[in-house]
């Protein structure tokens, strides 16, 4: 008779534990990337009233008895399904599509959390909601090109809104434009930079031979109307004072670039051709022997043989198309966005845009270990296994969607049929008390 007494409260605490996990799921319907749980029973011991027997000739076999002493709880899963996006327009919202947890930081303590509601704080840091540092990898300069080392430790990201982006001094200038074959000169003139940020015009001259077939004169001057005239000198030792700022190039019957030869009767036929060209900074402090400060970029041609992303000579209009060069002006940051690698890309005000880090994703071999901290965090335990941290789309981690958020996997159809369920679980438990406690005063009254 007791049995079943102390069933039927297993029951109630059971099915209390099921109300009590459903009651949170309800509660956090809205809360973003939150996980739904779920509740799973067994039953406890069984009391062995007699056991089993083999058959034998004479009779056959026979099942054990046993009395269940009621249910407990086997688990409580968090289910990591994908939940639906909700696009925001935030910039600095980012939902993830797939597999993967953004890495977070209070202090020294790392979290993990699928809620991507970021913001960026008085520093400059990228944060949650709560406070939290977002961590990923900074863009650093290398050598000139900016780097971003996905194979280091994870460190907090800072987005310097407002902040400077240094002037560039142009390095290459790339011609593509076409020379009318019918045509005997052409101008072209192009803006580049020095390492102040400083504008200088570049103008090239092209004069068509009247001695060689398909051979053009070509003439660099950069600030050819400034009063001290800094004219570029090109392909020559500047040095010995032999560098002059004019040289020959030389086409194919097809229109196509041949070759180019310097003042020195130099010749270059092969690969991708390209030419030093030098020139004086005006206003700028000489050095110690009196000589002006010089910058040197490279002249860009193209490639011989080809007829893209190359100068070229066919009998069509002269053109300036993609006329390149790699300079610019000291910038601020005005806007930034973030793209499906989770890279963070500014966007400067002298047209610029430079990477300035990458979220970082975070993988388990068994996300249902995670342990829930609160705050929409979650922390390693003992059975999640160690956390895999890289970019986006490596070791199966999902993509990022910016500009939108992961809403709550909490289907409040499901949650309202489990809750009806568990409602009549309970009142069944709590039946068999009743009856219990009813059987057991039929009991006592035997005694009248």
């Amino acid at each position: 008779m007791m049995r079943s007494l102390y069933a039927g409260v297993s029951g109630l605490q059971g099915h209390q534990t099921r109300m009590d996990v459903i009651g949170n799921n309800v509660a956090n319907v809205n809360t973003t990337g939150f996980k739904r749980g779920r509740v799973n029973f067994q039953d406890m011991l069984s009391q062995n009233i007699s056991g089993s027997s083999r058959a034998r000739e004479e009779i056959g076999g026979i099942n054990p008895k046993q009395v269940g002493l009621g249910t407990t709880i086997a688990s409580i899963d968090v289910i990591h399904t994908q939940g639906s996006l909700q696009t925001t327009g935030v910039t600095t919202d980012v939902a993830l599509m797939g597999e993967g947890f953004f890495v977070i930081k209070k202090g020294d303590q790392t979290f993990f959390t699928r809620a991507g509601n970021f913001a960026v704080d008085e520093t400059g840091t990228l944060t949650t909601s709560n406070g939290m540092r977002v961590q990923g990898w900074q863009a650093r300069e290398v050598n000139g090109q900016v780097v971003i080392n996905t194979a280091s430790d994870v460190e907090d990201l800072f987005i310097p809104v407002g902040g400077k982006d240094a002037a560039k001094e142009t390095s290459r200038v790339r011609l593509q434009c076409n020379l009318n074959k019918n045509d005997t000169d052409w101008t072209l003139s192009k803006k580049i930079y020095d390492a102040t940020g400083e504008v200088h015009n570049v103008r090239v001259d092209f004069a068509k031979s009247e001695e060689v077939t398909n051979q053009w004169a070509v003439t660099v001057a950069v600030d050819p109307e400034a009063d001290a005239g800094a004219v570029g000198a090109v392909a020559g030792d500047e040095a010995a004072g032999n560098a002059t700022n004019t040289f020959l190039v030389n086409f194919d019957n097809n229109g196509r670039l041949v070759s180019y030869t310097d003042a020195q009767g130099n010749t270059v036929a092969e690969g991708d051709l390209s030419i030093p060209v030098g020139f004086n900074l005006l206003n700028s402090v000489p050095d110690e022997e009196g000589n002006p400060a010089r910058q040197t970029f490279s002249l860009e041609l193209g490639r011989v043989g080809s007829t893209n992303e190359t100068i070229t000579q066919f009998a069509d209009k002269p053109s300036t198309k993609a006329f390149y060069q790699d300079g610019y002006s000291l910038g601020y940051l005005e806007s930034f966005s973030i793209d499906q690698s989770g890279i963070i890309t500014g966007n400067f005000s002298n047209g610029n845009k430079r990477a300035l880090g990458q979220l970082a994703l975070a993988s388990f071999v068994n996300n249902g270990g995670l342990e829930k901290a609160g705050e929409n965090a979650y922390v390693e335990s003992n059975n999640s296994g160690n956390a895999n941290i890289g970019p986006s789309g490596i070791a199966g981690k999902g993509k990022m969607v910016s500009g939108a958020l992961e809403m709550s996997n909490v289907d409040l159809a499901t949650e309202f049929t489990d809750m009806i369920v568990t409602q009549r679980g309970f009142q069944a438990n709590s039946r068999t008390i009743t009856t219990s406690d009813q059987m057991l005063q039929e009991l006592l009254s035997l005694k009248r």
